[in-house]
């Protein structure tokens, strides 16, 4: 029997890998003989290098950047087997799960961090760039990424605006004369696994504000300032970014990369797909097992999961999701091609008990299921 095991991570508990690897030890007890193929996966957020490193045998190369809050980190970055392509994920510096509860704030949050991983993948010779672009701390419309890579964001006395999206509203021109100088010689490429546009409604202040800490308050200053951003960015490079789709991703990092690096928008998890041969993969496997920290009703809306489902559909493949938590209608999510998917918690628990648990559970969900899959096969 032939398993393909392709799961995303379980947010500030497992790394895709580790998902993988306890439900491989589920699968291995009911079937020790079992073909397993490991594929960790992601969307575009937390876990993009690590899928992109492991499906083309790259590497991981470390360097210093700051946080959100410009207080100095050591990060990451990666390099693919090709030895030519660099993938960043900005959550690995201007990410929320680097901040406590009580530091978010978006008001004053900065994607400078992330600048400076794209800073030094540039100064390492890289020509080709991916930058995942979920799990952001940030509502500043990607201005301090540009800042990062020497464009000026300067107020009306030629002044550098400060840090966050409060800052955004005394922007009035950009400055391009000290731009990092190979900048638009690289080929930057965003994977993004949302459509929302950068203003409005279902914008990024609106829909993302709150995750990171915004309260209605400030969500009414963040959305004016980006208003005003928006205009600027038209005015600056002659394209109205604000209902691009994926503009809003990332409080506005997807608008600033297409507007200051010339960056292409894809979907995150097609992305990672085509550079793991994934499809090729799932053509060829009996059974696939996928898993994230919560399935429910957005599930089915670009997510990792849902990219899967439509690919074992296709090969008429079965597939198992394992989540700490299912809920919501899934008819949508069975009918892209998910067979079934089961909560691994087996007893009424705490968030914080599920997560110091989760491989064990991921393990034992993972058994029983085999159980069902291994007996039907015997008969």
């Amino acid at each position: 029997m032939r398993i393909v095991i392709a799961p995303d991570s379980f947010k500030e508990c497992l790394s895709a890998s580790n998902v993988a690897i306890a439900i491989e030890k589920g699968i291995k007890k009911v079937d020790p003989k079992a073909e397993v193929v490991s594929i960790p996966m992601a969307d575009g957020g937390e876990g993009t290098v690590e899928a992109l490193v492991t499906a083309t045998s790259g590497k991981i190369i470390r360097v210093e950047s700051v946080d959100a809050l410009s207080r100095p980190i050591g990060s990451f970055f990666g390099a693919l087997g090709n030895g030519k392509t660099a993938v960043i994920e900005m959550a690995s510096a201007s990410g929320l799960e680097l901040l406590t509860p009580e530091e978010r704030n978006p008001l004053v949050t900065s994607t400078f961090g992330t600048g400076l991983l794209i800073k030094a993948a540039i100064d390492a010779g890289f020509q080709d760039i991916i930058i995942g672009i979920g799990g952001s701390a940030t509502n500043d419309g990607g201005a301090g990424m540009a800042q990062a890579l020497g464009y000026k964001l300067l107020d009306q006395n030629n002044k550098q605006i400060g840090s966050g999206g409060e800052a955004l509203k005394y922007l009035d021109h950009i400055d391009c004369s000290a731009v990092h100088p190979f900048l638009r010689s690289v080929k930057i490429t965003v994977a993004c696994d949302v459509q929302n546009p950068l203003v409005g409604p279902s914008g990024a202040t609106s829909v993302y504000g709150p995750q990171k800490g915004a309260t209605p308050e400030m969500i009414d200053i963040l959305e004016k300032g980006m208003i005003h951003y928006s205009k600027i960015l038209q005015r600056q490079f002659g394209v109205d970014y604000s209902n691009l789709a994926g503009a809003g991703a990332a409080g506005g990092l997807g608008a600033a990369l297409m507007a200051f690096c010339n960056a292409k928008v894809y979907s995150g998890f097609e992305l990672i797909a085509e550079v793991a041969n994934f499809e090729q993969q799932i053509g060829t496997a009996n059974l696939v097992f996928t898993g994230e920290g919560k399935i429910d009703e957005q599930t089915v809306f670009g997510k990792t999961i849902s990219g899967i489902a439509k690919i074992c559909k296709t090969n008429r493949v079965p597939l198992v999701a394992l989540a700490g938590m299912v809920s919501g209608n899934l008819d949508r999510l069975y009918e892209q091609g998910l067979t079934a998917a089961f909560s691994i918690a087996n007893r009424p628990m705490t968030l914080d008990e599920s997560k110091t648990q989760a491989a064990t559970l991921l393990s034992f969900a993972a058994e029983q299921t085999m159980r069902i899959f291994h007996n039907s096969e015997k008969k």
